[in-house]
């Protein structure tokens, strides 16, 4: 039996298909969001079927999560993604107990049970301070990728001072910082620290052993590692972790 997840984020949009019998994830696909979101993630699912070489009429079930879940006309169901969140997370890093998920304008903490299940979470999704939107900003101010800041990642010796964290004010500021000759590598490095003390503060005292970071700015060169220095804890790194919400969602679907 063959099932289907559709994350329908903020930034992108992700696919992932599940196979029941061999109890794997087949395939994994995603693309940038727009306008028709219903179109373009229906797309992304014949997609990935086509490049597995899976019938439409094979999947059984198709369940959709994120922001857009509720303009995704042809999944049958939809979930938080929460709570897709947790079980894609609780699947690929077994054990996992703290889930940090920062996208692309939100960033969530969810707290889970022995079971894999939800315990408690905290979400921000009222600014894009802190988000994947806050380090594109940042990025493109500086002249380069998000791929492209690892090697300012390694360069740095000295995290400059990020005092905002207002997308708004904080361009500003890193245009400040570099007319005082601040060097790129340390700005980037500061933001990073920026963004991690921001989950530090979100995070209070739900945090419980191990820590699983995911969502798509887990890839970001530097970031866990600075999750690391600011919550003075190691911090694990999700298997495709663009993924895990929409593999959480087919592994919701399977079971349901």
């Amino acid at each position: 039996m063959i099932v289907a997840g559709i994350d329908g984020g903020s930034r992108t949009i992700k696919a992932a298909l599940f196979d029941t019998s061999a109890g794997e994830v087949i395939g994994t696909a995603l693309r940038d969001q727009g306008i028709d979101q219903n179109r373009l993630a229906e797309e992304l699912l014949d997609q990935t079927l086509a490049r597995c070489g899976v019938p439409r009429a094979d999947v059984t079930a198709v369940l959709a999560t994120g922001y857009a879940r509720h303009l995704m006309n042809f999944a049958g169901r939809k979930v938080t993604e929460i709570t897709c969140q947790a079980r894609g997370v609780s699947h690929l890093c077994p054990g996992a107990r703290s889930v940090i998920e920062i996208g692309g304008q939100d960033s969530k903490l969810v707290r889970l049970e022995v079971n894999g299940t939800v315990d408690d979470f905290a979400m921000n999704d009222r600014c894009a301070a802190g988000t994947g939107r806050f380090l594109e900003m940042m990025a493109g101010r500086l002249e380069t990728s998000l791929a492209g800041l690892d090697r300012l990642v390694r360069q740095s010796r000295e995290p400059a001072v990020i005092s905002s964290m207002c997308v708004v004010f904080a361009e500003t500021e890193i245009t400040g910082l570099l007319s005082c000759g601040v060097a790129p590598a340390e700005i980037v490095v500061g933001v990073e620290r920026a963004v991690a003390e921001r989950v530090v503060t979100m995070a209070g005292r739900r945090l419980i052993d191990p820590v699983v970071f995911t969502g798509g700015v887990a890839l970001i060169p530097g970031m866990r590692e600075a999750l690391e220095r600011a919550l003075e804890r190691s911090v694990m790194l999700c298997p495709m972790a663009q993924h895990s919400g929409a593999i959480g969602a087919a592994l919701i679907a399977a079971e349901q």
